[in-house]
């Protein structure tokens, strides 16, 4: 049984059990990836890749192929109705605010969102 590759410490680069082949993270990197952050994360992570003794491309790079991504399908189509409905319950309460309107019928309101968490309760059942 083949042992899963490591990070060394303090040596930056990964040892793996399978013999000749290099590792990712010792191949020769020729793209570049841009991120924006605050500088609290960058600081955060150039501190953690300190601590492991690895580069923060190395340390990047093992922590972003180190975890499974989980694509939800139909959750961009909840988000955009989820994002409209708050739009229009922020617009209400402006007019509400302003004296505008004084009765709201909220039962519509909550049977949408109702149906939306629902929605919601089986997409995360179904990625699960």
């Amino acid at each position: 049984m083949s042992e899963p590759c490591r990070v060394r410490q303090g040596e930056g680069y990964a040892a793996c059990a399978d013999e000749g082949e290099r590792s990712s993270m010792q191949k020769k990197k020729t793209e570049i990836i841009t991120a924006r952050m605050t500088p609290a994360d960058k600081k955060a992570i150039r501190q953690r890749a300190k601590a492991a003794g690895i580069t923060v491309t190395d340390y990047l790079t093992t922590c972003a192929l180190g975890k499974e991504i989980v694509r939800v399908e139909g959750l961009d189509d909840l988000l955009s109705e989820l994002k409209a409905q708050g739009r229009n319950l922020n617009q209400l309460t402006t007019l509400a605010n302003m004296g505008r309107i004084s009765v709201l019928r909220g039962d519509d309101l909550v049977s949408e969102y109702t149906r939306l968490c629902d929605t919601l309760g089986a997409l995360v059942r179904e990625a699960c």
